[in-house]
């Protein structure tokens, strides 16, 4: 029997016999076509990898972290770049770098997925990609909306979109600017492919025409993936809101009547400070009891544009009286915080005791909350409505209880309480919210 050369021939030639004919198939080989076979994607790619039968313009791979999202978004770039010598390809990831350490060089990128003798050539300083037929690839980042402003392309691939800076609506920027340069051939078309989370642009997408999307899990994976990493990330993960986003691929819709939003959040968000801090604060939300709820830690700044920024959520689950305090005192040495602010109503002896305790020498305030924790949120949570935060990084488990705080006095979020919350209302009350005592003059 020859050798048959179409995907589903090879897959039942090597996958439908029994394992000694299989291995004699296998013999039947020579030194080029065994090393050809790795590179025959349709034949080991699962059908959740391979681009969706039927018109799309947009394609959405929106999956859990391990999934196979890269490998899947670099086999369908190699694919139509060797079989259409006129495709001119835009890769954008969140910025350059990403861009070349994930979607070319990276594991799964496309120098590592392609055959050595028809791969692409890798160009750093024009930043393109270009394979022997003719078709090229150019890099971008979505942190410069600019540089897509005038570029024509046929095909894109977009990488882990909802981690696109949103600040100010650059990412959304992005997005028009290069699909209005998507008009080179007959049928343009773009791939998205990304771990899902509620940011304004996934959402838009999501809601336009023309699109397929792709949805999976981790597990999905598991033929790929090491047993005792799956085990370990379930163990740890277990019944979060991050394990159901980052692991099972969900979208994680805003809760109705929730205080903040996760576009809110996005809105809000920088990947970093921005401007230099006046002043730090280190909120702490201590826990009634030994291995109960978290102690909230959450370390937050004033900056010199009188922004306030969320700067780390440094919080400790499971933890004695000595360890959360010497958590405390670890991020007030390493933001160099100013004060630390502390709910007090549970024991508040105790709290000033173990924090003094953990050699903590800046100044320590204790505040009695006479409020519940959504009514004490709600200012801050105008703070954010009026843009008068940033959060310089991204922080899950803090957000996630953000966003689980209900206008009312519910909470439905992770885990029994907001602790993390907590924390954050405690320094961002006495950053933008607490009156400063104004300098007098006194006359003779």
């Amino acid at each position: 029997m020859p050798i048959p050369q179409d995907s589903e021939g090879l897959r039942l030639w090597l996958e439908g016999l029994p394992e000694k004919q299989r291995l004699a198939n296998l013999r039947k080989l020579n030194p080029l076509q065994r090393e050809e076979l790795q590179y025959h994607w349709t034949l080991w790619a699962r059908a959740d990898q391979l681009p969706p039968a039927g018109p799309w313009r947009t394609w959405v791979v929106m999956a859990g972290r391990g999934f196979g999202k890269t490998r899947a978004g670099a086999e369908w770039v190699r694919d139509v770049a060797e079989t259409n010598p006129d495709a001119r390809f835009a890769l954008v990831a969140a910025s350059l770098g990403e861009a070349r350490a994930v979607m070319v060089e990276g594991d799964s990128g496309l120098l590592t997925i392609s055959p050595p003798d028809r791969g692409p050539i890798y160009e750093p300083s024009l930043r393109r990609l270009s394979w022997p037929n003719g078709a090229q690839a150019t890099l971008y980042s979505a942190g410069e909306p600019e540089a897509l402003r005038g570029p024509q392309h046929s095909h894109t691939w977009c990488d882990e979109l909802a981690k696109w800076d949103n600040a100010g609506g650059r990412a959304g920027m992005a997005w028009d600017n290069l699909t209005l340069g998507l008009r080179l051939g007959e049928n343009p078309q773009a791939l998205v492919t990304t771990t899902p989370r509620a940011v304004p642009l996934l959402r838009r997408l999501l809601e336009g025409d023309d699109l397929a999307v792709t949805r999976g899990k981790t597990e999905d994976n598991h033929a790929n993936l090491p047993t005792r990493f799956l085990s370990d990330i379930r163990r740890t993960y277990r019944g979060s809101l991050l394990a159901r986003q980052e692991l099972d691929g969900e979208l994680i819709e805003d809760v109705p009547g929730a205080l903040w939003s996760r576009s809110l959040i996005e809105a809000c968000r920088e990947p970093a400070a921005s401007a230099p801090p006046v002043r730090t604060v280190i909120g702490v939300d201590p826990p009634a009891s030994t291995g109960g709820d978290a102690c909230g830690i959450v370390v937050c700044a004033l900056g010199e544009d009188g922004l306030g920024r969320v700067l780390a959520d440094a919080s400790i689950t499971g933890a004695s009286p000595e360890s959360w305090a010497r958590a405390v005192a670890n991020a007030a040495r390493v933001w160099q915080a100013d004060r630390v602010v502390a709910e007090a109503n549970q024991g508040g002896d105790m709290v000033a005791t173990v924090l003094r305790a953990a050699e903590l020498s800046l100044p320590l305030r204790l505040v009695h909350a006479s409020r519940g924790k959504v009514a004490r949120a709600e200012p801050v949570a105008a703070l954010y409505e009026a843009g008068r935060v940033r959060h310089a990084g991204q922080f899950p488990k803090l957000e996630d209880e953000l966003c689980g705080l209900i206008t009312g006095g519910t909470y439905q979020g992770p885990g029994r309480s907001p602790d993390r919350a907590d924390a954050l209302v405690w320094a961002l009350t006495e950053l933008l919210l607490k009156p400063r005592p104004q300098p007098r003059v006194w006359l003779a």
